[in-house]
């Protein structure tokens, strides 16, 4: 394995030594942890982007419903 120095402000470093698992995890071991939480595997589908961009027409048009007025449309408050 080599290595390589990497620059890190005060900050950062002690926010990466807060997210160890345990004392003696490396820090390549937070990074490795952190960019497979970052890299997405399953990305949205062309049909899924395709209906969330849809629900932020409708939201943009003002088609959209309470909380209180869905509720009572389904008999779920009176």
């Amino acid at each position: 394995m080599s290595s390589t120095t990497v620059w890190v402000t005060p900050e950062n470093k002690s926010r990466l030594a807060a997210l160890k698992r345990h004392p003696k995890e490396s820090y390549n071991d937070v990074i490795a942890r952190l960019i497979d939480m970052a890299v997405d595997d399953e990305p949205l589908s062309e049909e899924a982007i395709r209906g969330i961009e849809e629900a932020l027409e409708d939201i943009r048009a003002g088609r959209l419903y309470t909380e209180d007025e869905i509720e009572r449309e389904f008999g779920a408050k009176e």
